[in-house]
């Protein structure tokens, strides 16, 4: 196209290139064509209704920094930049599996003793949210053999997520086959509420966690240890950035042995976040723990957080 004279205009579809020697854009329901000579309706203001160029993105600016998890808009800012191929973490494969002979699926009419099982899926939900490929293994029966077997092949996988079995009792096995199928135990125990019992170790390049069976526990434990471990092993940014800021609504007594987490709910009040901690924080209470949704962390020590000191939180998604 030749480059237009002074005073002159050349008709162009939305999102086209403006001619050479153009500078306005005046939208077509702003102007009236008489076939020789168009008329514009109101005045054209030098630079109007065009995008310059690098006013998106120039030369040398990021589309998508590494460790980013990819969203739509991320997928659209690569392909307009051009970008058609990214390098991408691979998704950890998990396996979460359950042990307990006591335990039945939801549904089944249950005997003396006996309880619905839980946690496999609640873990895998929190998993999964973190990018995993999860795999729900059969429960395990309080048998030697039978955690052997299953633990082996849940070992396959490159994270193996276990509920109950990890404490001192003459059913919990899972700490003591692990250690004989050469899973190397980096601690045992941790300085929290709910979830001290909880274990960590290695095999090869596979993570090994070992969740204690109460179902609240279970979920601080997926949240607080093995969510994060899979979003670093993903390679994402900020990986152990997900505590949020807020206040609390009540005084929060402090434990002097132990961190803990406190179920509650989020609300926003004008411009922060305040937190009311729901009835029932045992950690059998998973009925009570579904109306939160979000994790207060009160930190060990003596005394009582003051009502509206600012606390960090986790969410519960």
């Amino acid at each position: 196209m030749e480059p237009l004279p002074a005073r002159a205009a050349a008709g162009i579809a939305t999102g086209s290139a403006v001619p050479e020697g153009a500078d306005a854009v005046v939208p077509v329901e702003r102007v009236v064509d008489h076939g020789d000579r168009v008329e514009i309706l109101e005045p054209a203001v030098t630079g109007q209704h065009i995008r310059p160029r690098g006013g998106d993105a120039r030369e040398g600016d990021v589309a998508a920094s590494a460790g980013t998890r990819l969203g739509a808009a991320h997928i659209g800012a690569l392909a307009a930049v051009g970008i058609g191929e990214v390098q991408c973490s691979v998704r950890p494969r998990v396996a979460v599996l359950a042990t307990g002979s006591e335990l039945r699926p939801a549904g089944e009419s249950l005997a003396f003793g006996q309880i619905y099982e839980s946690n496999r899926e609640m873990i895998a939900t929190v998993l999964r949210a973190a990018g995993a490929d999860v795999k729900v293994m059969p429960v395990v029966e309080d048998d030697e053999g039978a955690h052997q077997a299953a633990l082996e092949r849940g070992l396959a996988a490159d994270v193996l997520v276990t509920s109950g079995g990890v404490s001192m009792g003459p059913h919990d096995l899972v700490r003591r086959v692990a250690a004989d199928l050469g899973v190397e135990e980096v601690f045992w125990g941790v300085a929290i509420k709910p979830g001290k019992p909880l274990s960590f170790g290695v095999r090869g390049a596979t993570l090994v966690f070992g969740l204690p069976g109460n179902p609240v526990s279970s979920l601080v434990g997926s949240l607080v240890f093995a969510r994060p471990a899979l979003l670093e092993r993903q390679g994402l940014a900020g990986a152990h950035s997900g505590y949020e800021h807020g206040r609390s609504t009540i005084a929060l007594r402090r434990n002097p042995q132990r961190d803990e987490f406190v179920r509650a709910r989020r609300r926003l009040d004008e411009d922060a976040v305040v937190l009311t901690p729901v009835t029932g924080q045992e950690s059998h209470m998973i009925v009570r723990a579904a109306a939160a949704d979000a994790l207060i962390h009160v930190p060990r020590g003596g005394g009582e957080i003051a009502a509206g000191t600012p606390i960090r939180y986790l969410r519960i998604e």
